[in-house]
Formats: C-alpha cells, sequence, structure tokens
C-alpha cells in the first residue's frame, strides 16, 4: 500500500481543538487499515481532557491506547471509533469493527486491537461500546442482588447505561436521579424509574454516582440504606470534592467504593481479561432501546466547535456521534 493522509482531531491547547492532517504508517502483515464511519465523545472524561485538567499525577494512567502526543497538550484523544477494516488478514477484510481509537479518518492498528461487531449491532449505536464497558465494570464493583433497590445518581451516558444494565437483574427496583427533568424520557426509553433529587427513593441497597458533580456524591449519600455502599464512578480531574462525612456517615456505616474501568474487579479478575469484557459489551449493544442514548450528530470537520460548545455547557446531550461520512 502506498502511504495514505488521514485527518485527526488534536486538542492543541487547553480549551482548543484543531483538525490536523498526518501520514499514516505503512500496515505490516499482523496490522489492519481502518476507514471510520462513526466515533462517538466520552464527554466527562473527554471534556477534562480538553479542558486541560488531567492532573500531573494521573498523566500516565490516562493515557488513551492509540493516544498521541502529552498532556495537557497538544494531545490527540479518545476512544470510541467505529470504521471498516479496508485491509488487513482476510478474515477481518471489510468487516465492521469497534477500536479504542481518537477521532479520526483513518488509521493503522494492529489486528487484535480491533473487535468486529456482531451482526445485530448497527455501527451508529457501536459508537457506546466504550462506555458500555465502563457501566458493566461498575456494576461489577457495585455487586447487586436479586430483589435490590437501586439507585443511580447522575443520568449521563455512564449512569444510563448502569442503571439500563441493573434493571436486568431479577427484582431490582432501578431509579435514575437527575436535577434535569428531561432524562425522565431517556429513563423510560431504558426501562427504568427516574426522579428529581428533592422526590427520590431513600434506603436504597446499592447506589452508583455518575453525575461527576460533588453535589451528586452528597445526594448519593444520603439516598443509600445503612451498611450500603457508594460507588463512585464519577471522575473529577483535578478538582478537590468536599463531603459531609460528618452527621450521620459514621453511625449508619456507610461506605464510598471508586470504580474505575482500567483495572478489572478483584471478584472477575480471574476469569475475565479486558477483550472479553468488550466483546461482552459489543454483544449487549444489540437492544435498540440504547438508541436513545445518542442525542446528537456533527461531521467530523465540526468537531473542533462541537467540544468547545460540550465542554463548556453540555445541555441536554448524552452520547454526541460524529460521522465521517462527508469527509
Amino acid at each position: 500500500m502506498s502511504a495514505a493522509v488521514a485527518r485527526a482531531f488534536w486538542v492543541c491547547a487547553p480549551g482548543r481543538g484543531e483538525i490536523r492532517s498526518e501520514s499514516l504508517r505503512q500496515p505490516t502483515a499482523d496490522d489492519v487499515v481502518v476507514t471510520a464511519i462513526y466515533s462517538g465523545i466520552s464527554r466527562g472524561t473527554e471534556s477534562l481532557v480538553f479542558e486541560g485538567r488531567v492532573p500531573v499525577s494521573e498523566q500516565q494512567r490516562m493515557r488513551a491506547p492509540f493516544q498521541s502526543g502529552d498532556f495537557p497538550a497538544p494531545v490527540k484523544y479518545g476512544y470510541a471509533s467505529v470504521g471498516r477494516v479496508e485491509h488487513g488478514p482476510r478474515e477481518l477484510r471489510d468487516r465492521h469493527v469497534f477500536a479504542l481509537h481518537p477521532h479520526q479518518t483513518q488509521y493503522v492498528v494492529p489486528a487484535q486491537s480491533v473487535f468486529v461487531l456482531p451482526d445485530d449491532v448497527p455501527p451508529a449505536r457501536a459508537v457506546l461500546a466504550a462506555n458500555l464497558e465502563t457501566a458493566i465494570n461498575g456494576l461489577w464493583d457495585a455487586r447487586p442482588h436479586i430483589g435490590d433497590r437501586v439507585s443511580v445518581v447522575g443520568g449521563g451516558t455512564v449512569g444510563c447505561l448502569v442503571a439500563w444494565l441493573a434493571g436486568r437483574v431479577p427484582g431490582c427496583t432501578v431509579e435514575i436521579i437527575d436535577v434535569n427533568p428531561r432524562r425522565a424520557s431517556i429513563a423510560h426509553a431504558l426501562g427504568v424509574a427516574f426522579a428529581r433529587p428533592e422526590t427520590a427513593s431513600t434506603d436504597a441497597d446499592v447506589v452508583v454516582h455518575a453525575s461527576g458533580s460533588p453535589e451528586g456524591l452528597d445526594l448519593a449519600l444520603r439516598v443509600t440504606g445503612a451498611e450500603a455502599t457508594v460507588v463512585e464512578m464519577s471522575w473529577y480531574g483535578d478538582r478537590s470534592v468536599t463531603l459531609p462525612l460528618g452527621e450521620a456517615f459514621h453511625s449508619r456505616r456507610l461506605t464510598i467504593k471508586s470504580s474505575q474501568v482500567g483495572t478489572i474487579p478483584e471478584s472477575q479478575r480471574s476469569r475475565w481479561t479486558t477483550r472479553r469484557r468488550m466483546e461482552l459489551a459489543l454483544r449487549l449493544l444489540a437492544d435498540p432501546s440504547l438508541d436513545a442514548l445518542i442525542t446528537g450528530e456533527s461531521d467530523f470537520e465540526e468537531l473542533p466547535l462541537v467540544m468547545t460548545r460540550l465542554a463548556g455547557a453540555a445541555g441536554d446531550t448524552l452520547c454526541h456521534r460524529i460521522r465521517y461520512s462527508r469527509v
């Protein structure tokens, strides 16, 4: 193959992005060449990256699999790309695949790093795969049991996916709690209940916090039942968080537990690999109700403006999809 030129989205300085051209390396016999069809913006993490808010202590751990550059900038970051294999091993050629790759029109990666989409999962929905993988990991950390009352504080993409998964545990009653009343229709589409903070159910057996705000974590502690655990899935970057650990926190014997997708929970670690976990996420994406989580779409060339808008005030945005068909 002759060398190809691709276009990629870079954070060139905190709060500013641009589209850059770059030459692709020559593929080896073990590589695939993927032409992007869609990518998804993981808004919470990508907004922190876009704004240059990755703490120095986390800059190595936060690296995406195919990231270029270093934090804070210039950096090419992202991990939700869906495309078609143009060149590679015969069994992968012309297949639709998911890759943990930044926003880029075409790329060369090792064949073992792509995941073939199941036949019943459309490429347009597959941009949710990385977020669903995170939600699976979070629910493994939360470990709900049959019949539990589950509260998910924060109806963003990951929170909604956690609630959707928990709603499939027999007997569980699941409630998404969010300040935005328009999240109610999303909850309904996913088959779970919805509440504003002032009407939220209390005494929950399992609570997952995914709002990204200290106020949400405060609320999560208030709706948790005695001796239960709050699983913290929000990542605050370089921001400090204040919590009310006085009051009844100790007498109710509450636990706050972190969850992070980079490590498989101990309960699963001896049997599960990250590849098996991603393959599970892709199979679960066969459910068309998950299309409700894709709340917008833009052309790739608009991505610098889109990221500026989403990092500032996301509004009703959940997963924002980027399309490459016009590139």
